[in-house]
């Protein structure tokens, strides 16, 4: 069965680098990463403009911005009013340390993790996120695109986030190979492993195990 680092090597050779998460600071990145729940990127790029328009994406403009304000900014991504609750409790609590990331990390240590988890809004996916993008640790981030791609790679355990996770360690990648691991699953997910998608000759074809729809 193939290992994830043997996955990243290929994929990386096959698909060059992509440079994800797509944001030009911390803040446009933590902001995507909980508008991105239960909606297209698509939907994200239209409400972020909004933002940038509004506030560059400025803390201080941001965190005078009303709950309704801020609801009317983020509508095209969806669920707004639980989205707004999720933005405005993730400030609140980064601005506790000034927005020292480092700072954070170190306060909270191996548990910071948990720590995210009881955030508003934040559940296993994006909590993993912030840790790979804006906090530089190492974790696997197992999303639906990803679990489809390692079941047809013949594991097990891949219809739950949570169970998952735990069968798969990336413990030797770097920070940056673990931004590039998620980057190129879901960019390869978006291409072959869509629903919507009707050619499915690609590179790792020869490595799946279950015949493909």
């Amino acid at each position: 069965m193939m290992t994830s680092r043997e996955l990243y090597e290929l994929m990386f050779q096959e698909m060059g680098p992509q440079g994800w998460w797509p944001a030009d600071d911390e803040i446009e990145m933590m902001i995507g990463a909980i508008l991105v729940q239960n909606t297209s990127w698509t939907n994200v790029e239209k409400s972020l403009i909004r933002l940038k328009n509004a506030t560059q994406f400025n803390p201080e403009q941001l965190a005078v911005l009303t709950p309704e304000e801020l609801q009317e900014l983020i509508r095209p991504s969806g669920y707004f009013k639980n989205k707004s609750k999720a933005l405005i409790g993730l400030f609140e609590w980064l601005k506790q340390f000034n927005y020292d990331y480092d700072s954070i990390n170190e306060h909270f240590g191996a548990s910071l993790r948990s720590e995210l988890l009881k955030l508003h809004g934040v559940g296993p996916e994006t909590a993993d996120v912030l840790l790979v993008y804006l906090f530089g640790r190492v974790e696997f981030i197992p999303d639906s695109y990803t679990r489809r791609l390692y079941k047809q790679l013949g594991y097990a355990n891949t219809d739950s986030y949570n169970a998952f996770k735990k069968e798969v360690r990336i413990d030797d990648f770097t920070n940056n190979e673990a931004k590039e691991f998620h980057g190129l699953l879901d960019e390869f997910g978006k291409k072959y492993l869509s629903t919507k998608v009707t050619d499915h000759d690609h590179f790792l074809k020869s490595f799946f195990k279950l015949s493909e729809k």
